[in-house]
């Protein structure tokens, strides 16, 4: 497991960027952007990328042959490119060069996310993927909080300053990587293994998105589609749900939402050897009944103390959900399908980024904020049914098959 910590540097810089991304460059847009309604647009252009590129990528990622392996070269061209153009973002000259540097940074961060996350996989064996997913979302929430609580005070020092180091921290992880993962050698399937002439030499067939979807994989999809409806409609929400709905302060709504944040990176760990313990779909039922639960009885609680101990229990429902999940989708493929699986993943996930937050949006303009919590809890029922109506789990392989066999 000690390769997984080294390859949870590559997701520490991820998470120290978007953290500081999100929190700080809408105080840049403001400047110039006074529709809030644009600024949320102009602030989910990563999850359009995601949207289109990351599936394409990580499709990419698994046909591509080279000295360095299939995952490597992305993060060796994206994560230079990313450091460089979030340095670059609070040192823009107007409206239009603050909107270039974000789209660039958006596109090099594009470019070596889904290779990262497929690396994983890559170098786990299948029996400790989910630990090893809760060793890396670990330090990815650990990225968050440190990008929250020293990115603000960097931030009212100087507000280029928070950039600035977060393009160093991601220099410093690639070296990290780079230096101490090699493919060829830690790999555990037997392409990955083979000498790097070899593998050059030996290029693997095109794997096509339509062969994945089987029955299993569509459900799983749905599944995921719908409870990330659920999380992603309650996160953006909420902080208005407690002002208006509950009449909590701005301050704090905002902080009882700590508590669900909390709870996941602290049971990030732990619901990963859970899984491997007692099985990936098991322990994500259990989440989605879990967090199914909790969402019903929030929209009853009035209680400060109550209300947070109910989000305190939400937050390891989801470490049980989302932990389990992405080392589920690979361990329903096979070896050679890795990058393809992550690109779905993420296509699924950020389409339900983009579509929730306006459809409960919407049931709220409708009816009110009560209705919030309740519409989750049904997606969440929805996702169940989906998870219900999945086949049983296909063989997983370690072998790689021979090209166009």
């Amino acid at each position: 497991m000690k390769k997984v910590w080294l390859l949870g540097f590559g997701f520490f810089s991820i998470s120290i960027t978007w953290s500081l991304y999100n929190a700080f460059v809408p105080f840049f847009l403001e400047k110039y952007v006074h529709s809030v309604a644009l600024i949320s647009f102009l602030m989910t252009i990563d999850n359009y990328f995601a949207l289109f590129l990351q599936p394409w990528i990580g499709n990419r990622s698994d046909r591509t042959t080279s000295p360095f392996g299939r995952r490597m070269p992305y993060l060796m061209i994206g994560m230079p490119f990313a450091a460089v153009l979030t340095m670059l973002i609070p040192f823009h000259t107007g409206l239009f060069t603050l909107l270039l540097f974000m789209m660039l940074m958006n596109l090099a961060m594009s470019l070596y996310r889904s290779p990262t996350v497929a690396l994983m996989p890559d170098i786990t064996p299948e029996e400790q993927r989910t630990k090893a997913n809760g060793l890396i979302n670990f330090m990815g929430g650990f990225g968050s909080i440190l990008a929250f609580g020293v990115g603000s005070i960097l931030y009212k020092s100087n507000p280029a300053l928070p950039f600035i180091v977060a393009g160093l921290i991601t220099l410093l992880c690639l070296f990290i990587v780079s230096r101490f993962i090699k493919e060829n050698r830690d790999g555990v399937n037997v392409q990955m293994k083979l000498p790097s002439e070899a593998v050059t030499a030996t290029k693997p067939s095109r794997i096509s998105f339509r062969s994945q979807l089987d029955r299993t994989t569509v459900f799983l999809l749905a599944a995921i589609f719908f409870w990330f409806v659920a999380y992603q409609g309650v996160e953006t929400l909420f902080t208005l749900y407690g002002k208006h709905h509950l009449g909590l302060s701005e301050q704090a709504a905002s902080f009882s939402l700590t508590f669900f944040s909390l709870a996941f990176v602290l049971f990030a760990i732990p619901s990963g050897w859970l899984g491997g313990r007692f099985g990936k779909k098991k322990m994500i039922i259990i989440g989605v009944c879990g967090l199914m639960t909790i969402f019903a009885l929030v929209g009853f609680a009035k209680d400060l103390l109550l209300l947070r101990g109910l989000l305190l229990l939400g937050g390891v429902f989801w470490a049980c959900i989302n932990i389990n999940s992405y080392p589920y989708v690979v361990a329903t493929g096979t070896e050679e399908s890795i990058g393809t699986r992550t690109g779905m993943y993420y296509l699924v996930s950020s389409l339900a980024a983009i579509s929730s937050p306006p459809l409960l949006g919407l049931m709220i303009d409708i009816f009110d904020y009560s209705i919030l919590f309740y519409v989750a809890a049904i997606s969440m029922a929805v996702a169940l049914v989906c998870l219900f109506l999945m086949k049983g789990s296909k063989q997983v392989t370690n072998s790689i098959h021979s090209p166009g066999a």
